[in-house]
């Protein structure tokens, strides 16, 4: 009964379930066979460059095991980089590599590593060892992101993401993702980051949350989180809001980050983004979704659709 009693507020207060966001909306507005545009990275990172949006520079790619034999080389005069499967989710399967000391290369953690450990890692990776499905995978070499000062304060050694749900091009919602040390220096919630919910009017922390229990300061930084605010708030909003023309998926999650010199930068894209964003806003997303089903037409200027959000009655 109390179960019971539990859902049912739950529904009453609009925060989205599991059924519902399959059933009404990546089912009805996301087209199976666009999946593939977004489940592997590699595709998303050609799509965006296509599309003119900023991704982290792609260095190389491995597709057969042989080609592990040649990664010596191909890392030759790169100091600091990232490797990772096209196909893998959660932020399984990435390696991060900051700097070099002759024969060594050096992890965010301080821990020296040699050519065969990134050879181990890049021949599991191939196995499909962290790709969605467990099938063969493309390895990916790319820049390695340098954090913006102002968000990095906030988090432990991994680098701030900000996820954006877009819904039939609009945003709807927004969280920033802070790694934590019980999360391993990874950005992903459910093994243990913060969560912080960010206003999308005025592009500040409005409530934050880690492994579900509200909190006020990072348990790592010890920073206050209700000091953070986004910097080029709009040029987020539009990167983000752009990536459904991109892709033509009408329900999406974007994860953007902002690199110190570069700006802005599209991270990946989910078909299926997950549920905790309400938690970090302390909001269900139900009642912007409907209102945003209520569009007969969807204006094609992203910077239109951003205006539209912002003059709605939901901060």
């Amino acid at each position: 009964m109390r179960l019971f009693q539990t859902c049912k507020a739950l529904k009453k207060s609009g925060v989205l379930g599991m059924n519902a966001r399959n059933v009404n909306f990546i089912s009805k507005y996301n087209d199976r066979k666009l999946y593939p545009l977004v489940d592997n990275k590699l595709k998303t990172k050609l799509l965006a460059q296509k599309a003119g949006i900023n991704t982290p520079k792609l260095f190389f790619t491995l597709s057969k095991q042989h080609d592990i034999e040649s990664l010596f080389e191909r890392l030759e005069g790169l100091e600091a980089f990232v490797l990772k499967p096209s196909r893998g989710s959660g932020g399984k399967g990435i390696f991060v590599v900051v700097s070099r000391d002759k024969e060594h290369f050096i992890k965010s953690n301080g821990d020296r590593v040699t050519i065969e450990t990134l050879m181990r890692h890049m021949s599991n990776i191939l196995a499909g060892l962290y790709s969605l499905s467990g099938t063969p995978d493309v390895a990916i070499c790319e820049d390695l992101i340098i954090a913006d000062p102002l968000l990095k304060q906030y988090s432990y050694e991994g680098v701030p993401d900000i996820r954006i749900i877009i819904f039939r091009g609009y945003p709807v919602m927004a969280m920033l993702r802070l790694a934590t040390k019980s999360s391993d220096g990874k950005a992903n919630l459910h093994q243990g980051a913060v969560g912080v919910g960010i206003d999308l009017k005025s592009a500040k922390a409005s409530h934050a949350v880690m492994q579900q229990s509200n909190i006020s300061h990072h348990p790592d930084t010890k920073n206050k989180l209700s000091e953070i605010a986004i910097a080029d708030w709009n040029e987020l909003l539009e990167l983000a809001s752009k990536c459904y023309e991109m892709t033509g998926l009408g329900y999406l999650g974007a994860d953007i980050v902002i690199d110190k010199v570069r700006g802005p930068m599209l991270l990946e894209l989910n078909a299926r983004p997950g549920l905790s964003i309400q938690v970090a806003n302390a909001t269900g997303l139900v009642p912007r979704l409907k209102e945003i089903e209520k569009i007969k037409e969807i204006d094609p200027d992203p910077k239109k659709r951003i205006e539209f959000v912002l003059k709605q009655n939901w901060f």
